[in-house]
């Protein structure tokens, strides 16, 4: 289930709504069949299992308890906020279990559990938010590697005010009635962001200048739209130089001389790129043509794909 980005709900609605901070990490659900095992998937249905072997402790704890919960594996930093360029490392090292041994022991992670599907023999998508969470809670999932974070009723205002006196990137709402819609973006979930941020699919890249003049220096990106991927823009700033030498080689292995956008852009020296390649943006607005104002780099985000963005 998927949050609609919003705003916070009105004074008379406040009391309705639970409030969770918003994670900046990797979405997974966790399926324990209760012999002491765990898999864990990504938002695609990944299995990201090896990825992550400091939280098959996750379960041992459930016992013989068969469960499949929701969450968000985050990689913390020195004062525990969420760091997605440290749980960038982490990701995609199934492969190799010494060099995903190394980069847990360097990188830890920690799975913030939300909600609980199913537990024992009964399926609980059908059971209304005040209820599964109770339930979760009741769980007392807290771990060297995992927790269930609170979860405050009604004081949005505040709770809002809290995540950006601190850092965090924000606040999901959650109507207390709703119930579990898996693999639709819902109303009765809202995330409210204290930066606005949006996905797009990089389309292609003009070449930097100066010492730049070998790398990036700014990806043209769009959205998918009715007819194939619309243009909303240019990303030129907001990147370290280990971002640009990263996507210099990324960039180089999907070149196509294709463009992809319905609308070609009027931009001298474009090269093109297969659009497979999502990532996520800060702006400041949307401008009446389209397209996005003031857009800033922030990351790549390799745990969704085009067909996320639909």
């Amino acid at each position: 289930m998927l949050a609609t980005p919003g705003r916070l709900p009105s004074a008379s609605a406040d009391s309705s709504y639970a409030y969770e901070v918003k994670q900046d990490g990797q979405r997974c659900m966790a399926y324990a069949p209760g012999d002491g095992s765990l898999l864990l998937r990504s938002r695609s249905g990944t299995d990201i299992t090896a990825a992550y072997p400091d939280l098959s402790g996750l379960g041992v704890a459930l016992g013989s308890r068969p469960a499949v919960l929701d969450g968000e594996i985050i990689a913390p930093d020195g004062e525990g906020r969420a760091d997605f360029q440290r749980l960038q490392s982490r990701m995609g090292l199934a492969g190799s279990p010494a060099r995903t041994a190394r980069a847990a022991s360097r990188s830890p992670v920690h799975l913030m559990l939300f909600d609980v599907l199913f537990l024992n023999a009964e399926s609980l998508t059908r059971t209304v938010y005040s209820e599964r969470r109770a339930i979760l809670e009741d769980l007392h999932l807290t771990g060297p590697n995992w927790s269930t974070p609170a979860a405050i009723v009604g004081h949005g205002q505040q709770a809002l005010a809290m995540t950006r006196s601190v850092g965090l990137e924000g606040l999901v709402a959650k109507r207390l009635t709703s119930l579990y819609q898996p693999g639709i973006r819902s109303r009765s979930w809202i995330k409210i962001r204290n930066v606005k941020t949006a996905d797009i699919i990089v389309g292609g890249w003009l070449h930097g200048h100066g010492r730049l003049a070998n790398l990036p220096g700014a990806l043209l990106v769009g959205q998918p739209a009715s007819g194939g991927l619309q243009f909303v823009g240019s990303v030129g700033t907001g990147w370290t130089d280990a971002d640009r030498t990263r996507l210099a080689t990324v960039l180089a292995d999907l070149a196509t001389t294709t463009c992809p956008f319905t609308e070609r852009p009027t931009a001298t020296g474009a090269r093109w790129v297969t659009p497979c390649l999502v990532a996520e943006v800060r702006y400041t607005t949307w401008t009446q043509a389209g397209r996005l104002r003031h857009p800033s780099w922030h990351r790549l985000r390799p745990d969704l794909t085009p067909d996320d963005l639909r």
